[in-house]
């Protein structure tokens, strides 16, 4: 099951803070790497490669260089979850795409208040988030890749 990735941040000692689209923000240590795979002893080696870290096109993993990289399932299953404000919530766009849904859809259901604004659902600036909580009461399980 694939986790997209939303986002990714070089920490200290070599670790990597990644938030995934289901709400789920987990602390990954890539030490290990370093003596299980050769190729990630460049990272030990150059600091500033570790930090230029970033997120694959697609959510699917990310990437150092072209000779670097990790998939998202790995980042998932080895990585060690950390509670952060932001648990259970996360964007319209990808609710509805774990989903199946278009946005519209999450707005009308709004409006016709069969999700509560300011309790299920909140915008901010310009953009909505929902709780996950929220769209499996309404709509079920997710299509792919959400877990509570």
């Amino acid at each position: 099951m694939f986790h997209k990735i939303k986002a990714v941040n070089a920490l200290p000692d070599y670790r990597l803070c990644v938030q995934f689209a289901e709400g789920v923000t987990k602390i990954y240590d890539v030490k290990p790497l370093f003596a299980k795979w050769p190729s990630f002893q460049a990272l030990k080696n150059a600091p500033e490669l570790f930090s230029s870290v970033e997120v694959d096109t697609g959510g699917y993993g990310i990437i150092w260089n072209d000779a670097l990289d990790l998939s998202c399932d790995e980042l998932f299953a080895n990585g060690e979850t950390v509670e952060t404000p932001f648990d259970g919530l996360m964007a319209f766009t990808d609710a509805t795409q774990l989903w199946g849904l278009n946005e519209s859809t999450l707005r009308k259901a709004i409006a016709y208040g069969k999700l509560i604004n300011g309790v299920d659902a909140c915008k901010f600036g310009k953009q909505w988030v929902i709780s996950i909580k929220a769209m499996k009461r309404e709509y079920g399980m997710p299509k792919a890749g959400c877990r509570d």
